[in-house]
């Protein structure tokens, strides 16, 4: 998938972070927030994962295995990957603060923090990223609140999405027009390790249609599913 598929708010995060509880935790949260999170556990493997694997966002712990955090947020921002990156970490200190945000990082989150945070400062980058002021994303004919996981139809009452009701509606809202193959909703629904249901992704729609109206989201034969770019 290119680089291109990743605009706007983030439905796929590499977490990178050598506490297995931390990172455990991390993880699940990140999944009940809809996001399909992938987790490693050394430096050293970054690059390689992130030529491999689009991701729309990457949270990065400093104290790793390997290879030192701002060692590796040197060599993405060098290999010119412009992927959103939180660094998260313990290490407190002001020099290590600026170090980290003036080779790159787009903000640095303290341990201990709260879960709720660190989602609304991945929103928030994710919004500056992608040149997007306000925290709703849409197309005129429906909208959805990243915050809430609420989705409102034109004319209709915010109805509750399930998480990856979610996480397939925000793949295709944040490319209104374009055409999103299976093969790339499920890897915006799905993270490592998750058993991908055989007709995930028609049964999704067919909830989404439920819930917001049958021509929220439009079936192009062959090619895969798109929504529109409204008025």
């Amino acid at each position: 998938m290119s680089d291109a598929d990743g605009d706007g708010l983030a439905m796929r995060v590499l977490l990178v972070e050598d506490d297995p509880m931390i990172g455990a935790a991390i993880q699940a949260a990140l999944r009940d927030a809809s996001y399909a999170a992938d987790w490693i556990r050394n430096g050293q493997a970054v690059l390689g994962t992130l030529q491999a694997q689009h991701y729309d966002l990457v949270l990065l712990d400093l104290g790793l295995p390997g290879r030192d955090g701002q060692d590796v947020l040197a060599a993405i921002r060098a290999q010119g990957l412009a992927v959103p990156l939180l660094v998260v970490t313990a290490r407190d200190g002001l020099d290590e603060r600026l170090r980290g945000l003036d080779g790159g990082a787009d903000d640095y989150v303290l341990k201990p923090f709260e879960m709720a945070e660190l989602l609304a400062r991945m929103r928030a980058v994710l919004r500056r990223k992608g040149g997007q002021a306000a925290p709703l994303l849409g197309n005129g004919i429906v909208a959805l609140d990243p915050a809430t996981r609420e989705a409102t139809a034109a004319g209709g009452a915010p109805v509750q999405l399930s998480h990856r009701e979610f996480a397939l509606l925000q793949a295709l809202l944040v490319r209104p027009g374009a055409i999103l193959s299976r093969g790339e909703l499920e890897d915006r629904i799905y993270g490592w390790g998750e058993e991908v249901e055989s007709n995930a992704v028609e049964f999704l729609i067919h909830g989404l249609r439920r819930k917001l109206g049958s021509e929220v989201i439009k079936n192009v034969r062959g090619v895969g599913w798109m929504v529109c770019r409204g008025a």
